[in-house]
Formats: C-alpha cells, sequence, structure tokens
C-alpha cells in the first residue's frame, strides 16, 4: 500500500495569535547579531507554515537579528529552469538572470538561512525546490574557490503529518534529512555543525507544540550567549 504523502492543503488553518508569544529582547544578552534570511513558500496565509514564519521572524527581530523575509508566493517567484539560469559546468563565471542575482545577493549576504516548509511528497514544494534550482546555482552555491556559504548557519524546518515514529520507522526521516543536510547544505560548503534539519510532527493536529518546536530549532540555529 502506498503512503500517505502530506497533501497540499493538509495543514488546518492556525489562530492568529498562538498562545505562547515570542520571547522579548533581552537587554542582558551578549550575542552578536546576525543577518537571517528567513524562507517560505506556502499558498496559505492561515496555514501553520505561515505561522511559524510570523512567530520565527517577531522572535528573532526581538532579538536584535536583521530578518529578510523571502516569502516566494508573495514576491511571485518563478520556479521554473530557463535557458539563461541553467548551470554552465564549464563556465563558473556565467551570468545568470537579473531576477536570479537578485536572490543569491540575499543569500549572499545572510549569516543564517531558515527555511520553513510543509513536506509534500516527502520533499520540497515546486516553488522551493525551484528556488534551490536557479538560486543555488554552479559559480556561486557550489562549483567556485570562495566557497561564499561556508560560514553560514541554516536550519530546515519542515511540517510533517507523521509522528516521529512513524516517520522514521518508514525510512523518510534520514532520506529527508540526507537530502536537505547533505544534498544541498553541506554540498554547497556549510559545515555539518552548522546545518540542522527539524520536523514538526502531526502537523495536522499539533498545537502550541510546533511553536516549542521551532524555539528550540532557532536556539540551536542561533545560540544566546549570555554575560
Amino acid at each position: 500500500m502506498a503512503t500517505q504523502p502530506e497533501a497540499p492543503q493538509a495543514e488546518a488553518p492556525q489562530p492568529e495569535t498562538p498562545q505562547a508569544a515570542a520571547p522579548q529582547a533581552d537587554p542582558t544578552s551578549a550575542a552578536p547579531q546576525s543577518n537571517v534570511l528567513l524562507v517560505t513558500g506556502h499558498p496559505r496565509p492561515d496555514s501553520l507554515t505561515a505561522h511559524l514564519v510570523r512567530r520565527a521572524q517577531e522572535r528573532l527581530t526581538a532579538e536584535g537579528h536583521t530578518v529578510d523575509l523571502l516569502d516566494l508566493v508573495a514576491e511571485g517567484f518563478d520556479p521554473r529552469m530557463t535557458p539563461a539560469d541553467e548551470p554552465d559546468w564549464d563556465d563558473p563565471d556565467k551570468e545568470y538572470s537579473p531576477e536570479v542575482h537578485a536572490h543569491m545577493r540575499r543569500v549572499a549576504a545572510a549569516d543564517a538561512i531558515v527555511v520553513v516548509f510543509p513536506l509534500w511528497w516527502f520533499g520540497l514544494p515546486a516553488l522551493l525546490k525551484g528556488w534551490i534550482d536557479r538560486v543555488w546555482n554552479h559559480g556561486f552555491a557550489y562549483g567556485n574557490r570562495q566557497q561564499l556559504l561556508a560560514g553560514t548557519r541554516m536550519l530546515w524546518l519542515g511540517l510533517v503529518s507523521y509522528d516521529e515514529a512513524r516517520f522514521a520507522e518508514l525510512g523518510f526521516a534520514d532520506a529527508v534529512t540526507l537530502t536537505l543536510g547533505k544534498g544541498v547544505s553541506e554540498f554547497c560548503g556549510m559545515a555539518p555543525e552548522r546545518v540542522a534539519v527539524r520536523y514538526v510532527y502531526e502537523s495536522l493536529s499539533t498545537g502550541e507544540g510546533a511553536f516549542k518546536t521551532l524555539d528550540s530549532a532557532l536556539d540551536e540555529l542561533l545560540p544566546q550567549q549570555r554575560g
């Protein structure tokens, strides 16, 4: 019997204001400020994905980080590959399209990248996959001597309809983590200790637990250094 993936409309609408409020800035914190690229691409603004993104933005801003919110739906990003952006293995200096160069600048400016997404067919939604295909391109994210992303931290936060045990039993925890962690982040030069792939399980029914998972993942990505 085929397993049932999380369908595009699998997330139930979430309340506008979760009970767990975003933490306030701590004036005693000695943590360095970071530029964080927060990436998402869910078609519904009332989805759990969207609420987690808003929570992340509020928290990171409150902690003094600069947040560049990249909502691929709102910005009308086209995920389709064209000849202009197809990698040329013989030319790492290929000039890609202006749209892709604009996104490359945002990726390069980030100290940390957070991608929040629903897991559809056990992978990235097409919009996010197309963003990786077009923007994380040869000569920029990989295939160059500078390794521009070597010092970048990255968090992948996927929303999964399965519970944790069943997701692992089916082998998808290993497969998805390997694809995103090693196949994308580490392939592009990020150190393993700077990359995390985390999941919000039971996304159809989870409540405040989703926000706790987000907070824990952000703590891991950008640990607070107290004086």
